[in-house]
């Protein structure tokens, strides 16, 4: 696997803190904080659409 460069965490009120990182090719990552060695992966474009509706609170329940 390349290497993932990971943002700091992005934590909800009294929910699971996430991580978005990228790696040299573009790739996308997301991942539990903690749990980095088994991320979810996608394009950087459809993972940064996922997040901004998280943060719009169109998907809140996700976390």
């Amino acid at each position: 696997m390349a290497d993932i460069y990971w943002q700091e965490p992005f934590c909800g009120d009294g929910n699971n803190c996430f991580r978005l990182g990228t790696d040299g090719e573009g790739n996308g990552y997301i991942a539990v904080a903690g749990e980095e060695e088994h991320p979810l992966t996608d394009s950087r474009e459809a993972l940064r659409n996922l997040i901004l509706d998280i943060k719009a609170g169109k998907a809140d329940h996700l976390l």
